[in-house]
């Protein structure tokens, strides 16, 4: 089978009068916007048969990269040319402003801020009409309210579906990092709440403060860190041996109640003598290279010793 060959397009042939009028083209200009803004000459374009465009530098300070475009033409056998509009271009170094885009489009997601409204198309596909009053009794209208019907628009099956895709595709989803990186899914978490309606069987509200997805629309296999079944078994630390002080101790001897306290207060400030006092005072024995016998002996030598001394 012999191939068809597409037949390639046939260019306008470049009309000689039309492209030499180069200074009926710039007197066009002149005329449109005055000598001072009309610069040096830039070249054509054959638009078409016997339609040429020629171009000039715009020298006006606010339109730089602009140039003025004056478009000519000829009727067939005709010697001399037509213009056929005066325009000025941006070229591509030319500061232009952005494409007009209508608000409704230029509005994203989080610009709506306190004291905004943002108005819904009638035509909204994400919305269908509600229930509509036909005189039902109270008892139907108050199923009607539970079920959450009684609004003049409700959700359409295409605003479900486009809700799902989102939810699902988004940062609450099972596709995220958080939720691939732990086992646990939401689907078995005493925290996740299941939503009322048909998007009940795939989605589900976090109540723990804890998560991440806490008080969003979570999917049913997402699954984080703070799921319930995140438990873990923490064994009390060991408590060290209490540690005693072997190098030395004080004895402290301590009344058996107020009574004796009292006692030994009144005993300690009546006047005793010297007697009393040598029978009281507590002897301390050294210990040292000598038997005992010897150590009782220097003891009883030093208690005769003060005697002497105070008579």
């Amino acid at each position: 089978m012999t191939p068809v060959k597409t037949p390639e397009p046939v260019r306008a042939k470049a009309d000689a009068v039309c492209v030499a009028a180069i200074d009926a083209a710039r007197e066009a200009a002149i005329d449109e916007a005055g000598a001072a803004q009309i610069g040096e000459y830039l070249g054509h374009l054959v638009e078409g048969e016997r339609l040429v465009t020629h171009y000039f530098a715009s020298t006006h300070p606010g339109y730089r990269g602009w140039r003025w475009a004056v478009t000519l033409t000829r009727a067939s056998r005709a010697k001399t040319v037509t213009v056929n509009e005066v325009v000025m271009l941006p070229g591509g170094e030319a500061i232009v402003a952005p494409e007009w885009v209508p608000w409704s489009e230029r509005v994203q997601p989080g610009d709506l801020r306190p004291g905004d409204l943002f108005p819904t198309p009638a035509d909204d596909p994400r919305l269908e009409p509600g229930f509509n009053d036909t005189g039902a009794d109270d008892e139907t209208l108050e199923i009607v309210e539970e079920l959450g019907l009684g609004r003049e628009r409700v959700l359409s099956l295409f605003g479900r579906d486009e809700a799902a895709d989102r939810w699902y595709a988004g940062e609450f989803g099972p596709s995220s990092a958080i939720a691939q990186a732990v086992p646990y899914k939401c689907v078995g978490c005493g925290y996740w709440i299941r939503l009322g309606d048909s998007l009940g069987r795939s989605f589900g509200a976090c109540a723990n403060e804890m998560a991440p997805g806490e008080g969003r629309v979570v999917a049913s296999d997402y699954g984080c860190g703070a799921h319930s079944d995140a438990v873990i078994d923490i064994t009390e630390p060991p408590v060290a041996d209490h540690a005693f002080d072997t190098t030395g101790y004080d004895t402290l001897e301590l009344a058996a109640d107020a009574d004796a306290v009292q006692a030994e207060v009144e005993a300690t400030d009546e006047p005793q003598s010297d007697a009393d006092l040598t029978a009281t005072e507590p002897v301390v024995v050294a210990e040292s290279d000598a038997g005992p016998a010897d150590a009782v002996a220097d003891v009883s030598e030093s208690a005769a010793g003060a005697e002497s001394a105070e008579s």
